[in-house]
């Protein structure tokens, strides 16, 4: 996706803005954040409701407080402009398909604005719709209400609440060309500066392993190439990490251990996560996840659809066996802020046998055991995948944004 920088750098503003969550009190930046490596360095965030950053944040207290923890492990945003790309979230719940006339299958179906030019700009809509993402508790503001009522009818508050700021109207019909009055400006145009801002900061080729890839023999350190060899041969790895995106952009169960709400399908009564099952509602889908990118693994700890691990070596372990990871792990490696009132759902599903045999079941993955060097080898090749772009937070976080909220940094 070719960028504009002008889109972008309108863009940039509204990714840390707060005036696009119902409460004005949370930004796509909050969750997404540049030091920690476009993610938010938790096992589960803390959306609405909450305050601070990274694992930083906590819960506010009485009315105001966190209703739930934010189901998966908030993905990172680097490569997600690539063509290439399929789908994104860790189900594929938003996906490149024609069925609803609007070019994306995702969860507004045919309610989803028409015009939007890329798969990102899509997905970036609906985080602003999520009660315990962005948009904030029923009852709380008219925001959440709308959504409530249907999906759609949320968004044009949103844009509303964007284009009569004078500065943002400004930006907006000198960036596009088919805005000429504030009035014009849509959530559609909102969402695409989004997308172009993120195509713009959050791309990233400029690893080391790129370099080796372009010639320079000198860019990976000798455990690196080893465990290159290892990745790209006889460990297995590229069967599901393939190509130029590392990913083969395939659902995968790889038997993580189980704890948070987790998403489920419509009509599942209690806490657990059914994977693209949810999305598909396919019994072959169920406990199955996005096979993830690995560009700048390293900087995106933790790793799993729920964090579930702090460290890539533990994900490389569980990889490898993870029926005794599974049963070795313990609550005690999330990196879990701690909310008193959310303890027993934290972990009720591990209450459920019949639930926890059916997961520690659903592996697609059967890799050959391997030594403590190799996987050492292994981890030094993923941190050979940080470019340096990324690694020198080099994205400008702005000090100020139209709306005059402030700016979490």
């Amino acid at each position: 996706m070719a960028t504009d920088p002008a889109k972008a750098e309108l863009g940039r503003l509204l990714f840390y803005d707060k005036i696009l969550s119902g409460n004005r009190n949370i930004s796509c930046g909050t969750c997404h954040h540049p030091r920690h490596g476009t993610s938010d360095g938790l096992s589960l965030g803390l959306g609405e409701g909450g305050h601070g950053l990274g694992p930083e944040r906590q819960s506010d207290t009485g009315q105001n407080r966190v209703q739930k923890r934010v189901p998966r492990n908030a993905p990172a945003l680097w490569n997600l402009g690539a063509q290439a790309l399929e789908h994104v979230m860790h189900d594929g719940r938003v996906s490149r398909d024609p069925i609803y006339g609007n070019g994306f299958n995702t969860p507004a179906e045919e309610w989803l604005p028409q015009g939007l030019q890329s798969l990102l700009a899509a997905q970036a809509l609906f985080p602003m719709t999520s009660s315990i993402e962005m948009a904030g508790n029923v009852g709380e503001n008219e925001v959440i209400g709308a959504a409530r009522d249907r999906i759609d009818a949320a968004w044009p508050i949103l844009a509303k609440r964007v284009r009569v700021i004078p500065e943002y109207s400004e930006r907006f019909i000198s960036a596009f060309e088919d805005i000429r009055t504030a009035p014009d400006v849509n959530i559609t145009h909102i969402a695409e500066a989004l997308a172009h801002f993120m195509v713009q900061d959050f791309t990233s080729y400029d690893s080391p392993f790129d370099a080796y890839l372009a010639g320079d023999d000198t860019a990976l350190s000798a455990s690196q190439k080893r465990g290159a060899d290892l990745f790209f041969g006889t460990a297995g790895c590229s069967g599901c990490h393939a190509g130029s995106l590392l990913t083969d952009q395939g659902f995968h169960a790889l038997g993580l251990p189980a704890f948070g709400p987790g998403r489920t399908r419509k009509f599942d009564p209690y806490a657990r996560d059914v994977g693209r099952a949810g999305e598909s509602d396919a019994l072959e889908d169920f406990y199955r996840f996005r096979t993830p990118m690995l560009r700048n693994v390293a900087l995106t700890a933790p790793y799993g659809h729920n964090g579930a691990f702090p460290t890539l070596e533990l994900m490389v372990r569980h990889h490898l066996d993870p029926v005794r990871s599974r049963e070795a792990w313990s609550p005690e490696l999330l990196v879990l802020p701690d909310v008193t009132w959310l303890r027993e759902i934290d972990f009720v599903i591990r209450q459920d046998r019949l639930e926890m045999a059916r997961q520690a079941a659903a592996r697609d993955i059967d890799i050959p055991p391997r030594t403590d060097a190799e996987v050492a080898d292994l981890v030094a090749f993923l941190h050979s995948l940080t470019g340096a772009r990324a690694e020198a937070q080099t994205s400008e976080i702005p000090k100020t944004v139209p709306s005059g909220l402030p700016v979490d940094r």
